[in-house]
């Protein structure tokens, strides 16, 4: 549900699905990253507070009915303290039966609040934040233009678990090709037992039309694993993330680029989830042909 027609498409993630899309911001701030394509298209530019309150203006007929509400576009989380402050303040008085605010975060947005703005911002009301780690290998994060080292990217997701806002932490499977695959998977399940998120999301690599690196697989510089060998990555970076017996993090692969859906709770389902991801690759080696752009057009 969003109620604007600015520039550019709109994105959320699957949680997300029956939200109210606040666009705070048109396209992404850092928009340099190779394997994706999502805001390649707007310029971007934070919107002016008329621009927002058109959007929860139009919304405020459904009052009753929105429960969450996700800022979008890229990192919201690049505004202000100020500025989300006071958005937040008016969610809060126009929508009285609000649960939830959430946005994606990039890790320098995360690093340039202090802990005092993360708890003023928890406070006022934004519960959850959606974090795209990608990778813990310092190599693939370079390789892909991050923008941020391992190291910077751990101490922006703890910060964010520290201030006690729940942090959704996403990551790729397959990002660091065939060469870089086991040593993604083992750096990226070190960064997740230094982070200890809410939530963990594994996606799947997708060859973007119009990103770097499916132009780095077209000229043979970039290999991409099999769905198969997807899973065998995905196995071992599970297998190595080692969560305190009682936490409570939610393991999803819910995302459309994944060629198969899981679930779990970490560290309680453990065990099961990689007998769940063993049987997957199981199957998935039984393919004999397969799209190496994963189906996007």
């Amino acid at each position: 549900m969003y109620f604007d027609n600015a520039e550019g498409p709109v994105f959320r993630p699957p949680s997300e699905a029956y939200s109210f899309i606040l666009r705070v911001t048109v396209g992404c701030s850092h928009n340099k990253c190779t394997y994706c394509n999502m805001y390649r298209s707007v310029k971007f530019r934070v919107r002016p507070m008329d621009e927002i309150m058109a959007q929860i203006n139009a919304a405020k007929r459904y009052g009753q009915q929105i429960r969450r509400i996700f800022l979008a576009d890229g990192n919201a989380l690049v505004l202000s303290t100020d500025k989300l402050l006071n958005i937040l303040g008016v969610l809060r008085a126009e929508f009285p039966r609000l649960q939830r605010v959430s946005c994606y975060a990039g890790p320098k947005d995360m690093l340039n609040k202090t802990p005092a703005e993360l708890a003023a911002l928890r406070d006022a009301g934004l519960g959850l934040v959606y974090f795209g780690l990608e990778s813990g290998d310092d190599a693939v994060l370079t390789h892909v233009n991050k923008g941020v080292s391992a190291a910077e990217a751990i101490a922006a997701g703890r910060r964010m678990v520290a201030a006690g806002i729940k942090l959704s932490v996403m990551v790729i499977a397959g990002l660091g090709g065939k060469d870089g695959s086991s040593r993604h998977a083992y750096n990226t399940a070190m960064a997740v037992n230094a982070i200890r998120p809410n939530m963990l999301s594994a996606l799947t690599l997708m060859l973007y039309r119009g990103c770097e690196l499916l132009h780095e697989f077209e000229r043979g510089r970039f290999l991409p694993l099999s769905p198969a060998e997807i899973m065998g990555e995905l196995y071992e970076m599970v297998r190595a993330i080692e969560l305190p017996p009682d936490s409570h993090c939610l393991f999803r692969s819910n995302h459309i680029s994944n060629h198969v859906a899981l679930a779990a709770t970490l560290p309680k389902d453990k065990e099961q989830l990689l007998q769940d991801i063993a049987a997957a690759q199981a199957q998935l080696a039984n393919l004999t042909d397969w799209d190496p752009y994963n189906n996007v057009e």
